[in-house]
């Protein structure tokens, strides 16, 4: 077991990276991780039915993206916005490209000149609050309209997102809004899917995570135990968290649907592995050496190098085998990233 950061790079040549979704969607490639000994196996998603069996509970992040770019100005200087999470009273937490460029109570303008936001606070790193003069369903509304899609930066959009990047970036689990980014494991699934799993006997349970800007940022300390972990609001209903220790008790099977869902089950989840309602922020940081209580098997597509998912997927499947299925992947032409394949990962046993 490693805390350097540097044991979590590896080479990922620039055509692995999906620059736009398959199509159809189940079409996507899925690599099937078995814990311990056991045999990659090269499928679709099609196949996808296949590794589940009557009873499994499949959970998914029903969070849905929101418009969270925006584009401002301060005089002449253009400051571009990403929002990250709602404080409240108009409040959010934001990234901003160009922050150097500002201070504390300096006004933003934004060009429809409906609204304005005032610069509460700033962070090192880029990271600010600021205050909009809009609020509630008027602020929701003037959003809708005046924000683009936050697609990350590894998916080249030069004159912003697409109509057709308005429909792949949203899951069909999608129902309460509040992510800047997609649980993106959730872009395979499609109703005729989701209709066989239901005749297959799966049980379907819903959480929400909102996946915030702080996803995309790399760690950028030496020693990952120096990183320090972005948070996000997530909620798990009293009735789901029932769900979940029902099945645990039958000893049903459960499999997360996206590395999100398992941070948020890792979440409400204590020592004794039982679960709990869960509505507030978590920011909690998954790497080895963790010991997960919550899932049985994670579905989830292929993460960055460096990156906090990448090490969370190192700690559920095991280091050394992860290394070898990212290595697997590449040598199989797999496509990477948010618009790319999937894997199912067995959870290692230590």
């Amino acid at each position: 077991m490693t805390d350097l950061t540097a044991d979590f790079d590896f080479k990922l040549p620039e055509h692995c990276i999906a620059q736009h979704p398959a199509r159809p969607r189940e079409a996507a490639k899925l690599l099937y991780i078995p814990s311990k000994s056991g045999k990659f196996q090269d499928k679709t998603i099609r196949d996808l039915p296949c590794y589940f069996q009557k009873g499994d509970i499949l959970i998914a992040n029903d969070t849905k993206v929101i418009p969270a770019k925006l584009f401002a100005q301060r005089g002449m200087a253009h400051i571009g916005i990403t929002l990250d999470r709602p404080m409240g009273d108009g409040t959010w937490h934001v990234l901003i490209k160009n922050s150097k460029r500002l201070k504390k109570q300096d006004r933003l303008d934004f060009p429809d000149k409906k609204c304005f936001a005032t610069v509460v606070k700033l962070e090192t790193g880029g990271g600010a609050f600021i205050r909009f003069n809009l609020e509630g369903n008027e602020f929701d509304k003037w959003l809708n309209t005046s924000g683009q899609l936050a697609l990350p930066p590894y998916i080249r959009r030069p004159y912003g997102p697409t109509e057709r990047d308005e429909l792949d970036y949203y899951t069909i689990f999608s129902q309460n809004p509040g992510a800047v980014a997609a649980p993106t494991a959730g872009l395979h699934f499609t109703e005729e899917l989701l209709t066989q799993l239901d005749h297959k006997g799966v049980e379907r349970l819903a959480l929400t995570l909102h996946v915030g800007a702080g996803t995309f940022l790399p760690v950028r300390s030496e020693n990952i135990n120096d990183h320090h972990m972005h948070a996000e609001y997530g909620v798990l209903s009293p009735e789901n968290a029932e769900r979940l220790n029902q099945a645990k008790v039958e000893k049903r099977r459960i499999i997360a649907v996206g590395t999100t869902t398992l941070r948020l089950l890792e979440s409400a989840i204590d020592q004794q592995g039982i679960f709990h309602p869960f509505q507030q922020e978590t920011s909690i940081f998954i790497r080895p050496g963790h010991q997960f209580r919550s899932i049985d098997i994670l579905m989830t597509n292929f993460h960055l190098p460096r990156s906090t998912l990448f090490m969370l997927v190192c700690a559920f499947g095991g280091t050394e085998k992860m290394r070898q299925a990212y290595e697997h992947a590449i040598r199989n032409n797999y496509r990477f990233y948010s618009y790319g394949d999937a894997c199912i990962i067995e959870k290692e046993f230590l």
